[in-house]
């Protein structure tokens, strides 16, 4: 029987903990709620650190010519015709980015040099038909056509956002724009409720709130991502007070839809990619209800909230590797000043420190299609510069029983030496890869043996199709093909018989990978144990097998990021940016192939380079049953 991960925390997580009766006591006011000061408090502005307000004032300055694209609908029909998404998405988030840096630079200057520049960004994406973006579209009306439907409004991930970003705007400049312009502001209003809060008001059937009765499965980041904006934009535009808190109690009920499909060790099973839309977003949502109840609203001592929010560092390798199992990218470019925010209102130094590390590795700006609310953060509550204390983020060992990954460093508060990442799980998981059984082993905070991850989206990503693409298929990831068969995709294909154990020795992950596979592949049972010996320095895994005929179609996949080397018989050498691990293997039963994936794809390059590898182990004879190791140390 395939696994059950998710542990359920419960129904009405937040409900039970906010009195939603009496909403209308907790929250403050529309014109007394003050999260961050608008552009008239000039004390506050001009209080923004200079290493902040100078790279975004450089930028505003670089785009005062800027004109804003026209996007014509031939372009974002190509996702429906061909399946190309990028090139509308980058006019849609270059719009988008520009306008958070005039907005933010007009209110750190205060002196109306950016306005034109802002009015000209508001008013191109208010005549925008749809503010989300084509792979989201979703017409009642006009299905089939390719474009969005102008009275019908979806509301999707970037629709919201984008409601976000002009609700903010709204806020923040108010004051200057009505002093010529109040039209614009009025357009903002009308908008918003239009396209965003009007809709999500109505309807009940969007598949991310997770009603049952609509969509039989727990919902995604699409939840907190797009609750945490309607959230904002309510709170910042709505001036009806009934309605105002009437939105705000839908929406906690939302986002505790959310939450009843997390286990209480807050695992994501979509990945450390999409924590910073999940746990972070859910992050947001809070942090906007506690400022706007003046703390009143605040639940970041729950267990669940806290554990939520430590899966980031968690899932820390070292710098910018992180694990990333499904739709993950093993580089990634940390929110950091979220992640600092986090930290402080949970109380985590480990959560802390990892804010204050990842701050060296990414821009001031927010990443591309981020909050202009997170840019606010920011700056009004900046990550230091330096270390303030001497904790670490790394843990020595993580079991996430309710996403079955185990995640073990081979000491405690340190990046160096051997790490191992396994998971089990079951295909079926949110934004899902064919990796049932998979690892990763690292060496000094960086990943040898790899997780590629994910290709940029297109049209096949989330589509019948998705398995034809190779970053998601088994024989891609650091599993057997077996009889010539992968893993197949569906909740019905996982890993049983899982058990960990962690201990100051040794940690390990055993399971029996079988069910992942189909039929086809003749496989009675395939005992797979993943483990980190402390005291000999060295990852094992051992496969133990069995199959219902004897063969020689047996392969072991082994993905790397750089050219393995052959250092004598059973012995290899897998290398990643100057860390070495020498792979030890049965020569007399296993002989390895070697083959160069070229990496092409704008979202992998910036990982990978130009290719990744992959090592192919056959079975030199046939065999019914047996047992694999292959045994990873320094070199």
């Amino acid at each position: 029987m395939t696994a059950q991960v998710h542990t359920e925390t419960g129904p009405n997580y937040l409900e039970s903990r906010v009195d939603l009766k009496s909403i209308g006591q907790l929250l403050l006011p529309i014109d007394a709620w003050r999260q961050y000061p608008d552009r008239e408090a000039r004390t506050a502005w001009e209080g923004v650190p200079k290493h902040l307000r100078e790279p975004i004032l450089q930028n505003a300055e670089a785009l005062l010519n800027w004109k804003w694209p026209h996007i014509p609908a031939t372009i974002f029909l190509e996702y429906s015709r061909i399946g190309n998404r990028i090139n509308y998405e980058e006019l849609h988030f270059e719009r988008r980015r520009n306008l958070i840096t005039f907005v933010l630079a007009e209110c750190l200057e205060g002196e109306g040099r950016f306005l034109d520049q802002i009015i000209d960004g508001v008013w191109a994406l208010c005549e925008e038909t749809y503010w989300g973006v084509p792979a989201h579209n979703r017409p009642r009306f006009y299905a089939g056509s390719g474009l969005p439907d102008n009275v019908d409004h979806y509301v999707d991930l970037f629709a919201a956002e984008t409601g976000n970003l002009l609700a903010w705007t709204h806020y923040l400049l108010r004051t200057a724009i009505s002093a010529e312009l109040p039209i614009v502001l009025n357009r903002i209003e009308c908008e918003l409720q239009d396209r965003i809060l009007g809709p999500y008001r109505e309807r009940d059937d969007w598949a991310w709130l997770g009603l049952v009765e609509h969509h039989n499965r727990h919902p995604n980041n699409w939840n907190p991502w797009i609750h945490s904006n309607v959230l904002a934009a309510n709170l910042l535009i709505e001036q009806d007070a009934d309605v105002r808190n009437a939105t705000v109690v839908k929406c906690i009920e939302g986002v505790d839809r959310f939450l009843a499909g997390y286990a209480a060790d807050g695992g994501c099973d979509e990945g450390i990619s999409y924590w910073g839309r999940a746990g972070a977003s859910l992050f947001d949502f809070l942090d906007l209800l506690d400022s706007a109840s003046e703390g009143k609203i605040n639940v970041y001592g729950e267990s669940l909230i806290g554990e939520i929010g430590r899966y980031v560092y968690r899932m820390h390798i070292g710098e910018q590797w992180f694990v990333n199992f499904a739709d993950g990218t093993a580089k990634v470019d940390l929110d950091a000043a979220l992640v600092y925010r986090y930290g402080l209102r949970i109380g985590d130094d480990r959560m802390v420190a990892l804010g204050v590390e990842g701050r060296k590795f990414v821009d001031v700006l927010p990443p591309r299609i981020a909050t202009l609310g997170r840019g606010l953060g920011i700056l009004f509550e900046p990550v230091p510069l330096e270390q303030p204390t001497a904790t670490q983020s790394f843990l020595r060992d993580v079991w996430l029983p309710g996403v079955e990954v185990l995640a073990s460093h081979q000491r405690d508060d340190t990046d160096e030496g051997l790490f191992l990442a396994a998971k089990g799980g079951h295909n079926g998981e949110s934004h899902n890869h064919n990796d049932i059984g998979s690892f990763i082993v690292g060496l000094d905070g960086r990943p040898v043996i790899i997780d590629v991850g994910v290709e940029t989206y297109s049209r096949k990503t989330f589509s019948p199709e998705r398995y034809d693409i190779w970053t998601m298929q088994s024989a891609h990831h650091n599993l057997p093909t077996i009889n010539g068969k992968d893993q197949l995709p569906g909740a019905d294909y996982g890993a049983n018989l899982v058990e960990s154990s962690v201990s100051d020795a040794e940690s390990s992950l055993v399971m029996d990978i079988a069910g992942s596979y189909g039929r086809d592949a003749k496989v009675h049972s395939w005992m797979r144990r993943s483990t980190i010996d402390r005291t000999s320095s060295k990852v094992n895994v051992v496969d133990e097998f069995e199959l219902s005929a004897s063969t020689a179609d047996l392969i072991w996949n082994l993905m790397t990021a750089e050219p393995v080397e052959e250092a004598g018989p059973g012995e290899l050498i897998a290398s990643h940016q100057g860390r070495r691990l020498r792979i030890r293997y049965d020569a007399s039963l296993l002989e390895p192939s070697f083959e160069r994936i070229a990496i092409t794809d704008g979202r992998l390059r910036p990982v990978w380079n130009e290719e990744v590898w992959r090592t192919r182990f056959r079975l030199r004879n046939p065999l019914q049953s047996g047992t694999i190791s292959m045994e990873f140390g320094r070199a």
